[in-house]
């Protein structure tokens, strides 16, 4: 099964997902970036419409406690527009979860995440799908190395997949053993951010440790062209490793938002890429794969 903010659903009910995506949330920061603080529920609403219109159907919203989850708000989100949410536990990379990770001990964040899956995150009685682990550029700290065997302690007690930052696309095979060492199989971990690093050979060793790789940066072209990062897919699922990779658009800034005047927003996976997977040469079955089966399948629950 499948844990949304409105409750748990079938894998095969998943319907074309954005397996990486923000919607309400702010950096603990008082003063961060003003466009990095998501806020506005009509906004979100208004953005969400335009997903499902295009076909959308879900989304993971990978913003976690560290980063102004809104649990009770993205239940509202949900029902209001019908779209499947998930939302997250754990934490993100030792700069954003600092604050709030502080001294504390593995067992201590893993009874927190395992709390906010099991029971339900506050009093909302929303409950997480999905377990966060970040690390930093070219590092995992050892804060953040505390974040993934607590994380690691939570799918044990769980069952919930997890899903991770990297920095620019560092330490993605690092993490994959860390996660290794404490006894947590790569089918279980969706390594995000993969098309920051867009090497064929780096892409298919991470692959080949049965992981799944995450293409969310769609949209944005200070991390390469969505023409590069098509391209970059049509290899690897030459390679064979269609069924092994997800995609999303992490639209993290308010001026990314179709709502605000963004040149994406949402609907830029199912309206734009989509058909330009087509246009590529990737079979009907292919992009199946990529926009939902691979995420129904990742996003599952071990047990």
């Amino acid at each position: 099964m499948i844990r949304t903010v409105t409750g748990d659903i079938r894998p095969a009910a998943l319907g074309i997902c954005s397996a990486h995506e923000h919607l309400l949330g702010r950096p603990h920061d008082p003063a961060a970036d003003e466009d990095l603080c998501l806020t506005d529920e009509r906004a979100a609403t208004a953005e969400l419409a335009g997903f499902s219109a295009a076909g959308g159907r879900a989304l993971v919203e990978m913003s976690p406690a560290d980063y102004g989850r809104d649990a009770a708000g993205l239940a509202r989100l949900a029902h209001a527009s019908g779209v499947q949410i998930i939302c997250t536990t754990g934490n993100h990379k030792e700069a954003i979860s600092r604050w709030q990770v502080g001294d504390d001990s593995i067992g201590a964040l893993a009874e927190r995440y395992i709390r906010d899956i099991v029971v339900g995150i506050g009093d909302t009685g929303v409950r997480a799908g999905v377990i966060k682990a970040g690390s930093s550029h070219e590092v995992i700290t050892p804060l953040e190395r505390r974040v993934f065997a607590a994380a690691a302690l939570a799918h044990h007690a769980t069952g919930a997949p997890i899903s991770t930052h990297t920095e620019a696309g560092t330490m993605a095979l690092e993490q994959i053993a860390l996660f290794a060492a404490h006894g947590v199989a790569p089918q279980h971990l969706l390594i995000g951010h993969l098309d920051r690093r867009m090497h064929l050979p780096f892409l298919c060793a991470v692959a080949d440790t049965g992981a799944t790789i995450g293409f969310d940066q769609f949209g944005k072209p200070r991390y390469g062209t969505d023409e590069q990062r098509i391209a970059m897919l049509v290899q690897l699922c030459d390679h064979g490793y269609g069924r092994q990779v997800t995609l999303g658009g992490d639209h993290a800034r308010r001026s990314s938002w179709a709502c605000h005047g963004g040149a994406t927003g949402l609907a830029h996976l199912p309206q734009r890429i989509m058909p330009a997977l087509r246009a590529a040469g990737l079979a009907d079955t292919t992009i199946d794969h990529l926009v939902r089966g691979n995420a129904a399948r990742v996003l599952s629950f071990a047990r």
